[in-house]
């Protein structure tokens, strides 16, 4: 199973930016799709961030416009760019893995917080 360990969370304000990565136990080649969801506490986890190994993207209505996800595979990670951030986006966000051949692989979470 691949291990995803991500970084880049923190404090900031609205209309701020961060950048969230994840970096893969090994080659994301592999992987089909990749992608970042967030979740707050007492709702679902929601979907916010995909991309295919082919780099086609797809994104939740709420951030288009202002995240960008992308990878890197000489890197074996996965990054999300996170701009105009709003209060809203305050979350655990997690990385999520869908290899070609295997089980799925989540992280365990990094936490955004946009407050002034």
């Amino acid at each position: 199973q691949v291990q995803l360990v991500e970084s880049g969370g923190g404090l900031v304000q609205p209309g701020g930016s961060l950048r969230l990565s994840c970096a893969a136990s090994e080659t994301i080649f592999s992987i089909g799709n990749m992608g970042w969801h967030r979740q707050v506490p007492g709702k679902e986890r929601e979907l916010v961030a995909a991309i295919t190994r082919g780099g086609s993207t797809n994104y939740v209505d709420s951030v288009k416009g202002r995240f960008t996800i992308s990878r890197d595979n000489a890197k074996n990670t996965v990054y999300l760019q996170m701009n105009s951030l709003k209060p809203e986006d305050t979350a655990v966000y997690y990385c999520h893995a869908e290899p070609l051949l295997g089980s799925e692989s989540w992280g365990q979470g990094t936490l955004v917080t946009v407050s002034s």
